[in-house]
């Protein structure tokens, strides 16, 4: 009998980045559901993403949209499409640009342990 381990991903603590893919349709997609939002599978397959991304969009954040953020006022949020495919928001360093690549690091803001993106 084997067992099957679930996947931990950031949002559980644990230092990884978890996406999900649907076996009928091949649609990836980030944060995890219990069916594929493109054609209703309920039999997604979570997987691991390696990190490695290429920045799509960046914002430079100058007013915190709460008190939690607000000591780490100035800050980046960018969109990144990851290389598995999928694309995610997440934290950065404020020099990143369009069409860096990138690499996701674990770093505390407004009291998680959240993706952070540097250069590759």
């Amino acid at each position: 009998m084997s067992e099957v381990t679930e996947l931990r991903g950031w949002t559980d603590g644990a230092g990884a980045i978890l996406y999900q893919s649907c076996g009928a349709c091949r649609h990836l997609w980030y944060f995890r559901r219990a069916f594929c939002p493109s054609c209703g599978d309920a039999s997604p397959q979570t997987r691991k993403a390696n990190g490695n991304g290429v920045v799509y969009a960046v914002t430079l954040v100058r007013r915190a949209a709460t008190l939690e953020a607000k000591v780490h006022v100035p800050y980046a949020i960018l969109l990144v499409d990851m290389a598995e495919g999928f694309r995610m928001m997440a934290h950065g360093d404020s020099d990143l640009r369009i069409d860096d690549n990138v690499i996701a690091e674990f770093r505390p803001f407004a009291g998680l342990r959240t993706p952070y993106f540097v250069k590759a």
